[in-house]
């Protein structure tokens, strides 16, 4: 575990509202309140945290890749994007980041695309999109739910002609971002189980989830 490194006077270690620990391969899900900041530590580097946001009370509205990359007008999640809705609506602005390299357009592993892209003896391997329905299960909601995902701490260069891959990632131990909630979310996690390609420099390790209540 890396040592915590604090991004303002306001929020250290011992004033978290909430402190989780998400085991290597696990989901996790909880709620973050508007003005509350949540942090996600990539603890130990190069693992990918695959993220979903939903509204608290109406779970129909979620996160939006294509809107948030239109709004901001990028292809990658970093200091001050807007994270945006299917409705239009800022759910939270990301505040800080140590790392500089976040995707949203690569989704998330799955036994089905195991199978397609790393052969059949890959089917049984367990994938992100198995914890997503996991932990969604929890709040009422099912596969149908499940969007396009922002992959934090995923190296995906994007070339001009807009082709894409997974290469290694560049985190390093204890990088972190946060981000400010504008309304209330439910937070769903998965902390990428991948083996197969090197987003997770092929050995998935722990991370860290932090919430803090606003600074007023």
């Amino acid at each position: 575990m890396s040592d915590f490194i604090q991004t303002s006077p306001a929020r250290s270690l011992q004033n978290a509202t909430q402190e989780h620990f998400i085991a290597a391969e696990a989901p996790w899900s909880g709620i973050v309140r508007k003005g509350q900041t949540i942090r996600i530590e990539d603890s130990y580097g190069q693992q990918a945290i695959d993220t979903l946001f939903y509204r608290a009370d109406d779970f129909s509205e979620r996160y939006s890749n294509q809107d948030t990359m239109r709004m901001q007008g990028a292809a990658y999640i970093g200091i001050d994007t807007k994270i945006m809705s299917n409705e239009g609506n800022v759910m939270l602005t990301m505040t800080a980041d140590s790392c500089g390299r976040h995707d949203t357009s690569a989704g998330a592993c799955s036994c089905e695309s195991n199978t397609v892209r790393f052969g059949h003896g890959t089917k049984y391997l367990h994938a992100c999109r198995d914890n997503f329905v996991l932990e969604v299960s929890k709040h009422g909601m099912g596969k149908r739910d499940i969007v396009p995902n922002i992959n934090f701490f995923m190296n995906v260069p994007i070339k001009p002609n807009g082709e894409m891959t997974i290469v290694d990632g560049i985190s390093a131990p204890g990088d972190y971002v946060e981000l400010v909630a504008e309304m209330d979310v439910l937070c769903v996690i998965s902390n990428c189980p991948q083996i197969n390609n090197p987003c997770n420099g092929f050995d998935p390790t722990p991370v860290r989830v932090l919430i803090w209540d606003g600074e007023d």
